[in-house]
């Protein structure tokens, strides 16, 4: 009878290595986060008011925070992207010269696009503000954030970027950054939000989305004129111009006194 031999052990080689992203990759994907459970069909009558009560304290915390800000700009872009790299140094002269030009700069709170707005808006004197969002693994606020306030769902989120601003500017980003542009620019269509303009930035990478817009436009998709509400370039100055006119003086926007906060509400002015 011949004597069997064991099998071998299967060699593992670096292709078959599970990595720490791998394990956090993991974990969200099995998380059951609030928004997820939310979106995830019909629920009880009971977690839907508990819902609704999250919901209304989430924006309430968003105003109140926020009561105090001013007129502001809201900077989109990635988060991934590193210090020094051209559209870092794009987005934070963008954002020093939205503070210049007397706004508040508002962005999602985190690093890269996010980061280098509230970075140049925090140099040149002005104010910069940070709208985070509370993540399964948290988002850390950038350190160029004079106050920031983070949400527990995207979509009051969202509410909150759009609310206090009266110009958009758009850097280079992935979905979220597309879906805040054109979120912005259908609620712009549809007459939900005043005409405020909408800056898009970085040509080079932008360009086949924009050629995209107008061949929608062609086909019928949208409105001839829609393309017109987004105006394209990478030139400071030209940007600054273009929230110049249709932004401070198109609104009437002028410099005055922001209104007193009130210690009974715990309210705190915004430095």
């Amino acid at each position: 009878m011949d004597q069997r031999k064991c099998p071998e052990w299967p060699v593992v080689g670096h292709e078959h290595e599970i990595t720490e992203e791998d394990v956090r990759n993991q974990v969200m994907f099995e998380l059951e986060t609030d928004e997820r459970h939310l979106l995830s069909g019909p629920n009880s009558r009971f977690h839907n008011l508990i819902t609704l009560f999250r919901v209304g304290r989430d924006l309430l915390r968003g105003f109140r925070a926020l009561h105090f800000a001013g007129p502001c700009v809201t900077i989109f872009g990635s988060a991934r992207t590193e210090p020094g790299t051209q559209y870092y140094e794009l987005a934070r002269k963008m954002g020093g010269a939205c503070a210049k030009l007397g706004f508040t700069v508002m962005t999602g709170g985190g690093p890269g696009i996010m980061q280098a707005a509230n970075q140049g808006a925090f140099e040149a004197g002005g104010r910069s503000i940070g709208v985070n969002i509370e993540l399964p693994f948290e988002q850390e606020i950038n350190p160029y954030v004079h106050k920031s306030v983070t949400m527990r769902y995207f979509f009051t989120r969202k509410v909150i970027l759009v609310k206090y601003s009266y110009g958009f500017v758009v850097m280079p980003g992935g979905a979220g950054t597309m879906d805040e542009m054109f979120e912005t620019m259908t609620l712009i269509q549809t007459g939900k939000l005043k005409n405020f303009p909408i800056v898009l930035m970085g040509k080079d990478y932008w360009r086949p989305l924009m050629d995209f817009v107008y061949r929608m436009a062609e086909e019928g998709m949208i409105s001839p004129d829609d393309p017109e509400l987004i105006f394209f370039t990478d030139d400071i100055d030209e940007a600054v111009a273009h929230l110049g006119r249709h932004a401070v003086r198109q609104f009437g926007l002028r410099r005055k006194r922001l209104p007193k906060p009130i210690k009974a509400f715990g309210e705190k002015k915004m430095k």
